[in-house]
Parts: structure tokens; C-alpha cells; sequence
């Protein structure tokens, strides 16, 4: 008996020192989209940890970014490995981390430090309709919402939060609407749904890495067979 309860005691415990989990879905208004994915939500406290920085992947094939939207802490590298059989070359030029890693042929990669929080827009020099966003977060506690819209954030502390919300396709006055305060009191907390409206949103047009047009598609042939 006293065995079993030491057991259970041990198990609650290393339950308790794992953390909450914060649950949600995410709904879109405003657009004829079914795919809900890439909605990063976070949370930020007054004495958060610093967040540990990871190593993550962005692949280029099919001529996109994969995943297209990626949430990484301050400090982490992100690899783009070119998996197509044509040239690449990823260059953002937009707030955040500026970087251009050079045209690079099929089979290799290159690596970029994420060194400042912020909203990192990415593009391909080559193929302009190629784009992606990159999040660069200073909190360990973040998730990015799935196809069906939801999400989930393990680990949280027990403390009191601020919930943000980032999504491409919102204006920046429609995501801070939907900043809110958060407390985490009990081992599993559902927000229930965050209703993003995409109404008044219009994509930012792009240059090339050198701030000009982009050139007629046959100019890069020699790059794309």
C-alpha cells in the first residue's frame, strides 16, 4: 500500500512539474480557406525563462517553402535545404533578420541564426511566388495551430499570462484584438475558439533581393532545369 501511494504521490508530482496545457482552435472568418494551419499562438510573463534555441528545418521543393509558416526561439538556426532539382536562393529583406544565402544548387543547404524577436518574411530571388514567414519568439511557450485549426501549448508553469496571436493573413489591428490575459491554474486549460478575421488584409507585393522587379520567368531558365 504504502508503496503504490509513493507511486502515485511521484507520478503527481512529475505531472506537476511538467506543466499545463493550453488547448484552443483557431477559427478564420473572412475567407473561403478549409486549411487553418500556421496560426502561431504564444504566451508571454513577466519572468519568463529565456527560451532554449532549437535547430529547425524549412524545405524548398515543389518551388515552396515547407512548412510556410515556422515558429522558432531567439537564437535557433534555421536550415533551408533545396530538395528540387533547380537552383534557390532564400533572402528576406524585411523586418527582422535581413539575410541573403546566395543562389545554391539542388542537394545542399543553407543555415541562418534567428538572432532577434521579431516577423521574418521570406522569399526565393529565383521564384516570386515562392514566400514564407518565419516567428521568431522570445517565450518557451508556443504552438502553431494545425489543418482543423487547433492548437496546443505544453508545459506551461501555473502563473498568470499574456495570450498573442500571430497569422499572416490578419491585419496588425485585428491580431491586437485578440491579445488577452491567461491564467493557468489547473493541469489542462481550453481557451475555446480564437476567431481571426482576414477581412481588410492585402498581401504586401515583394521585390527581388536587390529591391527591383523580378525578371520575365524564362530569365532564370538556366537555373530552373
Amino acid at each position: 500500500m504504502t508503496w503504490r501511494w509513493l507511486t502515485c504521490f511521484s507520478l503527481w508530482l512529475c505531472g506537476a512539474a511538467a506543466g499545463a496545457s493550453l488547448e484552443g482552435r483557431i477559427q478564420l472568418t473572412g475567407t473561403k480557406s478549409k486549411d487553418l494551419s500556421g496560426v502561431i499562438v504564444w504566451l508571454e510573463a513577466a519572468n519568463q525563462p529565456a527560451a532554449a534555441p532549437v535547430r529547425a528545418t524549412m524545405n524548398q521543393k515543389n518551388k515552396t517553402f515547407l512548412p510556410h509558416v515556422l515558429a522558432v526561439t531567439v537564437g535557433s538556426t534555421v536550415d533551408f535545404p533545396n530538395l528540387d532539382p533547380i537552383f534557390h536562393n532564400a533572402f528576406s529583406s524585411f523586418d527582422g533578420k535581413v539575410f541573403d544565402v546566395g543562389l545554391y544548387p539542388p542537394g545542399t543547404s543553407r543555415a541562418v541564426r534567428f538572432d532577434r524577436e521579431g516577423v521574418d518574411r521570406v522569399f526565393c530571388n529565383i521564384h516570386p511566388a515562392m514566400s514564407a514567414v518565419i516567428v521568431v519568439l522570445k517565450s518557451p511557450w508556443f504552438a502553431a495551430s494545425a489543418a482543423n485549426g487547433t492548437f496546443q501549448i505544453d508545459g506551461v508553469p501555473e502563473g498568470d499570462y499574456t495570450l498573442r496571436v500571430y497569422h499572416e493573413r490578419a491585419t496588425p489591428a485585428a491580431l491586437a484584438g485578440l491579445t488577452r490575459n491567461v491564467s493557468i491554474r489547473q493541469e489542462r486549460v481550453e481557451l475555446g475558439p480564437i476567431a481571426i478575421s482576414e477581412a481588410g488584409y492585402i498581401p504586401a507585393p515583394h521585390k527581388n533581393k536587390f529591391g527591383k522587379d523580378y525578371p520575365p520567368d524564362n530569365a532564370y531558365g538556366a537555373h530552373d532545369k
